[in-house]
């Protein structure tokens, strides 16, 4: 039969199968599906997503019949001596059950009214003909054929026993899958097994690397596809519930006792991904040409071992807390060879966008599209590992990881797309900089700087670690359009856990702090929100630690906070009706503005000078108010001014309250929760911090949701339509840590700062910033994850064949991009015709390969 023809024959098949006819479970007409397709490609374009919903719709019995038909021959192929050889067992037939499995399972998923269903038939208690008695491998049966209906067949019920439910068997016999001799291990003669839990590349856990081969790496891919189409049930909840509910599938890979299962398939899929190097030579535009299996291989390993590690436990009431063994095990790891295995490979990947942008033939080489998910396998690592945290820290590696993740921060820092990789990376750096160590690290020189990317350079730079840090907190905050409003608190935490450790601190970086006090001691900023006063309290904290620890190693940051004298002066005698006052000064002035009234040559010029101008002058005798240290203009809203000579102006600083005025585009998919992120603790010392429960760690995320603690955050999100009053005021702005500051200003009348300390200024011991876990940001983190997966598997797939293309997804929302016309890495010509004929006569199918014009239209995924 030519390829075609089995084509039109699997077509015909999968259109009997909504026809309304039940067909029974022992006929041959199911052995189609496992025969007739030659790839996946056939599968998933014959088998399309309304074949599949129609089916589910309008046939149940017949797709449960598909289903266990399926599972049933893959079963009775894992388990025949025979397995894979081309005449007996080919693993063709294999293939095409996972990947007919990997097709359904989605549109199972999504559909509300079968959950109990679903629940039932993959999970519920079951009953299978013992192997002497069985007749046909298709026949399975479970809870949907009760004992009466084997009576009435005739059929002895001594020839059934009972069987693991159905998801638990086919789970347990992928990952048998994933270690099968000559299936995706090289065939070995020595073994008695055809399954040998070998770890597949060497790297943590294996020295002798293994031989492998491009055909046994894609079986291997097909049966990780299938596992992650199994735990994408996760896309198919709402953020909010998914952390609470959580996915059977995932609960039981993650809980599995067997300890020799779980790390030959962690330590497969994690060296894997690592041990990939992009910079292999390769052809120019290779990627233009043809797919790279290779890439698709990694970043599915990788997809993997990020559902599994992050994955929380959700709490089921049984008294006890369940363990995520994939995580636990990977918070074991201590050899010192390892954890430099991990460096290089992660590493590896996130230089390589970076190597991208400076290729000499434009477009010649693809960046990959997985570091984002390498970030967050960095930060679960640093989280649950803390040997490997320290590791990092009290290296110059720590430099290096600061550096990679500052470029994807400011790379993507306007990017409605990208929203989520910034907010990440905001974290990552933060969980780094709790630990000593770091802050330490930080005062290094920062050498050839000059050498990186134009999105993370900074001109004329001269300075540490600390400076640049700093200055691309400063970038964040001021010139982001407004979209990072919800990790101000953990940018500022940052700063706050790096301060008592800073050496050494340039002008420019002196001045980017002083800038952002200006703006988040300003009368629009302070009254804008409920909680923005606690964003003030958070800087000033770090101005003290500077001061209080290493006074005399910053005599540029104490000059400049001298020179600025008035801004803190008058914030000690802010009132509701002065900060009232000078919003409406400022209104006024922009109105006039617009109106073209203002005088170039008026004393008031523009309302930024007008602030420079005050700061810089003078001190007056008496207690300044803010009549007479205006505000910047521009109301803190964000990105005013995105020029290079930013380090020399006073720059505005966002509300946390006020929406962007930038207009962005639309963005492609978002979440219910995409201000769920981590919530903010109050700082504590290192004794508070060792007063902490037993078992609560800094940051590491707990295995299960059990654990979840309570502490309650110092930041939290305001309730529209506030109001700002005086006794609100007054609750807030006597504890503002103000005293630091105003005593070194009282000592020095002069502005010319004492050598050392003030003795009439007490110190107090470092406080460390952490943040929190809760539900509702998990339930962000995991939307993140998979929304990396899904836009993964669409970009692979061009749009047309993805796994989860056409799904209803909940987790985060997809919009459709228009389709798009010929260009010239995709031109159409004669061949597109061809296929479009052929499409055609299979039945109005979309093929890959057809015309470009007539492909659905795809999915843009953006992270939230």
């Amino acid at each position: 039969m030519g390829a075609s023809d089995s084509k039109l024959v699997f077509k015909q098949g999968i259109f009997k199968l909504s026809e309304g006819t039940t067909i029974p479970a022992d006929d041959p007409y199911w052995k189609g599906f496992w025969e007739l397709p030659e790839s996946a490609e056939d599968v998933f374009s014959l088998f399309s997503p309304t074949d599949v919903r129609r089916t589910r719709d309008t046939s149940l019995p017949n797709l449960e019949s598909l289903i266990l038909s399926l599972t049933s021959r893959l079963f009775a192929l894992r388990n025949l001596p025979a397995f894979p050889d081309p005449e007996l067992a080919p693993e063709r037939q294999a293939l095409n059950c996972i990947r007919v499995l990997t097709r359904i399972l989605p549109f199972l998923h999504e559909a509300d009214n079968l959950e109990a269903w679903e629940e039932k038939f993959f999970w519920g208690a079951r009953r299978k003909r013992k192997r002497n008695g069985q007749l046909k491998p298709v026949v399975l049966f479970d809870e949907a054929h009760p004992e009466e209906e084997l009576k009435d067949e005739g059929v002895d019920d001594g020839e059934f026993e009972d069987a693991k439910p159905l998801a638990e068997e086919l789970l347990d016999t992928l990952i048998d899958l994933l270690f099968f001799h000559g299936f995706t291990l090289p065939y070995n003669e020595r073994t008695k097994s055809k399954v040998s839990y070998s770890i597949w590349s060497s790297g943590v856990g294996c020295n002798t690397p293994m031989s492998s081969s491009k055909e046994l790496e894609n079986n291997r891919t097909e049966v990780l596809k299938l596992l992650l189409a199994f735990a994408s049930k996760s896309m198919y909840m709402p953020a909010n519930v998914l952390p609470v509910k959580g996915v059977k599938a995932i609960t039981y890979i993650v809980t599995c006792p067997d300890k020799q299962v779980v790390l030959s398939t962690l330590c497969s899929l994690l060296n894997s991904t690592l041990k990939y190097n992009p910079a292999s030579w390769r052809l120019p535009y290779d990627h233009v040409v043809i797919g790279d299996p290779k890439q698709i291989y990694v970043a599915t390993c990788l997809q993997l071992l990020l559902v599994l590690i992050l994955y929380p436990i959700p709490d089921e009431g049984k008294g006890h807390s369940p363990k995520n063994y994939f995580r636990h095990f990977l918070g074991r790891l201590h050899r010192p060879q390892d954890f430099q295995f991990l460096v290089d490979g992660m590493t590896r990947i996130l230089h390589q966008p970076l190597q991208v942008t400076s290729s000499y033939l434009p477009g010649s080489q693809k960046p990959l599209k997985w570091a984002p998910e390498m970030i967050m396998l960095f930060w679960e690592t640093i989280q649950c590992n803390k040997r490997f945290r320290s590791f990092i820290v009290d290296t110059d590696r720590g430099h290096d990881f600061v550096i990679l993740v500052l470029f994807y921060a400011l790379e993507y820092r306007i990017d409605p797309t990208k929203q989520g990789i910034v907010r990440m990376c905001v974290f990552v750096l933060q969980t780094l900089s709790a630990e000593d160590n770091f802050g330490n690290g930080l005062n290094k020189k920062f050498e050839r700087q000059e050498t990186l990317p134009a999105a993370i350079k900074i001109d004329n730079f001269s300075g540490t670690y600390a400076d640049f840090l700093i200055s691309s907190i400063h970038t964040l905050i001021t010139g982001s359009k407004g979209k990072l409003d919800a990790i101000y608190p953990a940018l500022l935490a940052i700063i706050n856990n790096i301060a008592a450790y800073l050496e050494n601190l340039n002008s420019v970086t002196a001045l980017k702090l002083l800038q952002l006090f200006s703006s988040m001691s300003s009368p629009s900023f302070l009254l804008a929100n409920e909680n923005n006063h606690i964003l003030l309290t958070s800087l000033l904290e770090s101005m003290n630690a500077i001061i209080e620890h290493k006074y005399d190693k910053n005599p540029r940051f104490v000059l400049a906070i001298l020179k600025n004298r008035k801004r803190f002066e008058a914030l000690r005698s802010f009132t509701l009706e002065s900060g009232q006052e000078e919003i409406e000064r400022l209104s006024q002035l922009r109105k006039d503005s617009a109106d073209g009234s203002e005088n170039t040559n008026s004393p008031l010029r523009s309302p930024r000078n007008s602030s420079m101008d005050s700061l810089r002058s003078p001190v007056s005798a008496r207690t300044p108010s803010l009549s007479n240290v205006p505000e910047e203009d521009g109301s803190f809203a964000i990105g005013d001014d995105d020029s290079d000579d930013e380090e020399h102006e006073m720059q505005p600083t966002p509300s946390q309250s006020s929406p962007s005025n930038h207009n962005s585009r639309t963005p492609s998919v978002s979440s219910s929760v995409d201000d769920a992120v981590p919530l903010q603790l109050r700082g504590m010392s290192e004794k508070a911090r060792g007063k902490m429960p037993v078992g609560q760690p800094s940051f590491s995320r707990v295995n299960s949701m059990t654990s979840m603690s309570s502490h309650t955050a110092a930041v939290s999100a305001s309730a529209g339509g506030f109001a700002p009053s005086a006794q609100w005021i007054d609750s807030w702005l006597p504890s503002l840590p103000l005293h630091t500051i105003l005593t070194l200003l009282s000592s020095t009348p002069n502005n010319t700062p004492p050598k050392t300390l003030p003795n009439t200024i007490d110190t107090s011991p470092p406080r460390i910033h952490l943040f929190e876990w809760s539900p509702l940001s998990l339930g962000w983190y995991e939307s993140l994850l998979w929304s990396f997966i899904f836009s993964s598997e669409m970009a692979a797939q061009r749009g047309t064949a993805g796994i989860w293309n056409s799904t209803n997804v909940r987790l985060f929302k997809v919009e459709k991009e228009a389709a798009r016309g010929p260009s010239l890495m995709k031109p159409m010509g004669a061949v597109d015709a061809v296929g479009s004929n052929l499409v055609q006569r299979i039945g109005s199918l979309t093929v890959r390969g057809g015309a470009e014009a007539s492909k659905p239209a795809a999915g843009v995924v953006r992270d939230v």
